[in-house]
């Protein structure tokens, strides 16, 4: 009889499993294919600027530094409005606000085709920062609302996915659109890519408005037993996670959130440099023809894209986070020096200039995995688009100090040495500041 029992509660339990199993497989179609897609749009309209520069800058009489500064613009618009942004999406929910930033940032991409100076050109992309704001940091947020600490490795890095995949089309779809496009509409290259790239965020955006839904209480396409198991492994995580921090006051004086914003700082240094100035480096490499620069451009992504599911995929799997991303970085800072030892050689160039992209793309999604499980429920919103502005600091920064090395120097090698002394110090204040014992991983 005992026998029976001990089968009939292995059957409850496996069946149970199957069922979770089928729960979070059917949440993840619904809403990943759309967060991806989302994000690879944005990523496209954020970095496009880096191919429109190699033919807008005499047409607008860009340097190198008026360039980086137009490229920092956007991110003090973003910074400015990104921690407002995330606390407001939790008044409003999340479908409203990725529809108003998507439909906002898709026209502000069509406007920069309008720019005729260096300033229309600082101003309007200061207007698409404000119009971005809060977007990744809010998707980051919406992922907890959905998907336990357990799951959010994979699922984060799938999502993070969506920029390498940006990062490996954007190059070539911007060569083409800048060589068949010429003259469409009367407009130069460079404006035809602003235009025909920014309406498929405008689309999307009103898309968002009928597929997305704020919270798992209120979707039509879950049932309320596959409901309770999403709601039941959120709360779990919850009561593990006990009080936590408080009010957003409370974070701003927390030093391990400041910590975890300086080591963002690092990292967005680095994958800031590669967005912006990759083609330049390419096209200082001797080539001119803007297709090959795009298609060598696509290189480090595909890199990190391999890169990104293994790292993720295995810091899953050991629920371990700070050394997966501290030896990352570090792997991009050694590929970075190595890039300027052996400028004269085209492969090794090519080579060392892939590693070094690939793994500062490859920490982001690493790193997002440790703050969720460091702040509590309560203060997830502030503290994520917190520790996100901290870092967008380094995207305001980075533009600005590359463009002036470049000017000063004639070349882009010194300012990726400073790169890579960045990302060995943000390892160092990551294995230092921020112990394993504070982060909450858990298995389900």
């Amino acid at each position: 009889m005992s026998s029976v029992a001990e089968q009939g509660r292995l059957m409850t339990a496996a069946q149970t499993a199957h069922e979770v199993k089928l729960t979070y497989r059917k949440v993840i179609w619904r809403l990943l294919p759309f967060l991806f897609l989302a994000y690879v749009i944005n990523a496209i309209d954020r970095i496009n600027i880096s191919f429109a520069k190699l033919r807008m800058a005499e047409d607008l009489a860009l340097s190198d530094a008026a360039y980086g500064l137009g490229a920092a613009a956007f991110f003090v618009g973003y910074i400015l409005f990104e921690v407002p942004s995330n606390l407001y999406m939790q008044r409003v929910g999340a479908r409203a606000t990725i529809t108003r930033i998507m439909v906002l940032w898709g026209l502000v991409t069509i406007s920069t085709s309008l720019v005729e100076t260096a300033t229309g050109l600082y101003v309007v992309r200061f207007l698409l920062g404000v119009a971005e704001a809060g977007f990744f940091p809010g998707v980051i947020l919406y992922l907890t609302y959905w998907f336990p600490a357990s799951r959010r490795g994979r699922i984060t890095s799938i999502f993070l996915m969506a920029g390498i995949v940006a990062g490996i089309v954007s190059g070539p779809l911007a060569g083409w659109i800048m060589t068949h496009f010429h003259g469409w509409a009367g407009l130069k290259d460079w404006q035809a890519l602003f235009v025909l790239e920014g309406i498929p965020a405008v689309l999307l955006g009103l898309f968002a408005w009928f597929w997305l839904d704020d919270k798992p209480q209120q979707v039509k396409w879950l049932s309320e037993r596959e409901k309770q198991i999403v709601l039941d492994a959120l709360a779990a995580e919850h009561r593990e996670a006990g009080a936590g921090h408080g009010s957003f006051l409370h974070l701003l004086r927390d030093p391990r959130v400041f910590m975890c914003g300086l080591v963002f700082f690092c990292i967005y240094s680095g994958t800031n440099t590669v967005a912006y100035w990759m083609p330049t480096l390419i096209q200082g490499f001797g080539l001119a023809d803007i297709r090959q620069i795009g298609l060598i451009s696509s290189l480090p992504y595909a890199v990190a894209l391999v890169a990104m599911y293994l790292l993720g995929r295995s810091s899953d799997r050991h629920l371990e986070r700070r050394w997966h991303l501290a030896l990352t970085m570090l792997t991009g800072a050694g590929s970075f020096v190595l890039l300027g030892l052996f400028q004269g050689n085209l492969m090794l160039s090519v080579l060392f200039m892939s590693v070094g992209a690939a793994a500062c793309l490859s920490a982001v999604p690493l790193f997002w995995t440790i703050p969720p499980t460091y702040l509590s429920g309560a203060s997830a919103a502030g503290g994520i688009a917190l520790i996100s502005s901290l870092g967008g600091i380094a995207a305001m920064v980075s533009p600005v100090l590359v463009g002036g090395i470049k000017t000063q120097t004639g070349s882009l090698y010194l300012a990726f040495d400073v790169i890579a002394g960045l990302l060995v110090i943000g390892a160092s204040v990551l294995l230092l500041a921020i112990p394993a014992r504070v982060l909450r991983d858990h298995r389900a």
